[in-house]
């Protein structure tokens, strides 16, 4: 890795196959005594917590039976590309690096802290490693940008594979007729056979994501002085070169909320409750895919999402309005709309327009869906929306604010078709 300070770590000084250049001397002497690889595999912490933890009873009605373990070890086997033979030292060695930088890596990717003495390490993970690490020394990405992608790519993977898991759990339970115990062991077989095709979708939907953001890149304009343009010819005013610079996205900005989701929560078991959000999730990202935008992220009863232009953004809006009112198994939604400069950081936005979306849909009655004054101004005059101010709010961090109720006009509107 490079010589730059990553989240307070002292930078490496050696060369990139010196695993002890970033210690003092003294330190290195007293403090990094040489650990010999390991000749006899070694069962990984993980590994062993399956055996020693049998007195959960969770995981005693899940993997008790000698057939389970052997299940999850082949599985295991299977994931890490073999058994862990590796302490922190001897994969960070392997792997071209000093502990520290393995460290900053391994912490990134959400590992947890390791003793000298723990094994957990595999070949494969050494390989990481050095992969990760030639991003820098081949001056290609910055050890700071290297370190936010993996760090990206480590906290969205860890939310997929939980998605996954618990979807194939449900749909064992579900369609399978097996008790919750008896999912999780059956899903310990059912992995290894739908690993390769889960692992090609993970790629094929990763470059059609990385296609896509390209995509947006590209269609944004620049004048000559290198101040973002893009969506001023839809009525954004120019707020200036500083507030170019410091919000540099124009985009819409949507929040949508179940009503009376608290209540809801208190009257409905776990598997009821989690079918009603999943399906509010479902629902929502559907018509957003369908109105080209993006779904941010969702936050329990809450879906954000973000549109390319404020036409787009406010049929959406009205769609996500109709489609969950007309839903018999949904609650009612509100819906709230935005259209500003937005500040993209780690995959999520940022700004006043943000936060504004955010307070706005507080304010808006069940069913319907609310702008502000500004964002009426630009949608004014298109068939396809109504608009009709309502009474001024004082809004925290925003003082007063008239919102608009945004309807569908006699234009034509978002088309979402449910095959």
């Amino acid at each position: 890795m490079s010589g730059e300070h990553v989240d307070g770590d002292r930078a490496d000084r050696g060369g990139p196959a010196d695993a002890r250049a970033d210690l003092p001397p003294a330190e290195a002497d007293a403090h990094v005594p040489d650990v010999p690889l390991s000749k006899e595999p070694v069962v990984g912490p993980q590994t062993a917590q399956i055996n020693l933890n049998l007195s959960n009873p969770v995981q005693s009605n899940v993997y008790r039976s000698a057939e389970s373990r052997a299940a999850f070890h082949a599985l295991e086997d299977l994931l890490l590309g073999s058994e862990r033979t590796m302490r922190r030292r001897e994969a960070a060695k392997e792997g071209n690096l000093s502990l520290l930088n393995a460290r900053k890596i391994w912490r990134a990717m959400g590992f947890p802290n390791l003793s000298d003495d723990e094994v957990f390490f595999t070949p494969r993970d050494a390989e990481a490693l050095r992969e990760i690490a030639e991003l820098v020394t081949d001056h290609e990405v910055t050890e700071e940008g290297t370190l936010s992608i993996v760090r990206a790519m480590a906290q969205m993977t860890d939310r997929m594979v939980v998605w996954q898991v618990e979807a194939l759990v449900e749909d064992l339970v579900v369609h399978g007729n097996r008790s919750d115990a008896e999912a999780r062991r059956e899903l310990l077989n059912v992995l290894p056979r739908i690993m390769p095709t889960l692992e090609k979708l993970l790629i094929y939907s990763w470059r059609r994501q990385l296609n896509a953001a390209v995509q947006r890149l590209a269609m944004r304009q620049e004048r000559p002085d290198g101040s973002t343009i893009s969506g001023l010819r839809d009525g954004l005013e120019d707020t200036g070169e500083q507030d170019s610079a410091s919000l540099p996205l124009a985009r819409g900005i949507g929040f949508a909320d179940m009503v009376s989701y608290t209540s809801l929560s208190r009257q409905m078991n776990e598997r009821t409750l989690a079918a009603l959000v999943q399906r509010f999730e479902q629902r929502c990202a559907e018509v957003i895919a369908v109105g080209r935008g993006r779904l941010i992220k969702t936050i329990g009863d809450e879906i954000m999402f973000m549109a390319e232009s404020p036409e787009e953004g406010a049929l959406m809006a009205l769609a996500l309005a109709r489609i969950i009112r007309e839903d018999p198994e949904l609650p009612q939604a509100r819906v709230a709309f935005v259209w500003g400069r937005v500040l993209p950081r780690l995959g999520d936005l940022y700004g006043p327009t943000v936060n504004l979306a955010s307070r706005l849909v507080a304010l808006t009655p069940p069913g319907s869906v609310l702008v502000d004054a500004s964002t009426a101004s630009v949608l004014a005059g298109d068939d396809r929306f109504m608009l009709i101010p309502k009474q001024t709010h004082n809004v925290r961090g925003f003082g007063d604010v008239q919102p608009v109720e945004l309807s569908a006009g006699p234009g034509q509107q978002l088309e979402v078709d449910y095959v």
